[in-house]
């Protein structure tokens, strides 16, 4: 078993799951729900299938495509993305 990669996924994804979207939506739907626990199972379940198809995508895809040229992809995306961020226009965030 790969435990370097083992924790390297888990670090990532936990860290970047810490207070966006889905983790609020299950907070209010938890903080509104009589049976909190079937939103957990809910939840995971649904992080788990959305996991399921990244890694079946990736797998996929990464024998169509070398990795360096995945990563590259994947860096210019998350460039595009920021870049986005930084050059929006500030009056929509009032």
């Amino acid at each position: 078993m790969d435990w370097q990669l083992l924790f390297l996924s888990f670090g990532t994804i936990f860290l970047s799951e810490l207070g966006d979207k889905s983790q609020l939506a299950t907070l209010s739907l938890s903080g509104s729900s009589a049976a909190p626990k079937y939103v957990f199972i809910g939840s995971a379940a649904a992080l788990l299938v959305a996991s399921s198809l990244g890694v079946w995508l990736g797998d996929s895809i990464s024998i169509l495509a070398p990795t360096r040229l995945l990563k590259a992809i994947g860096a210019a995306l998350f460039a595009f993305m920021a870049m986005r961020l930084f050059m929006s226009d500030s009056s929509n965030f009032s």
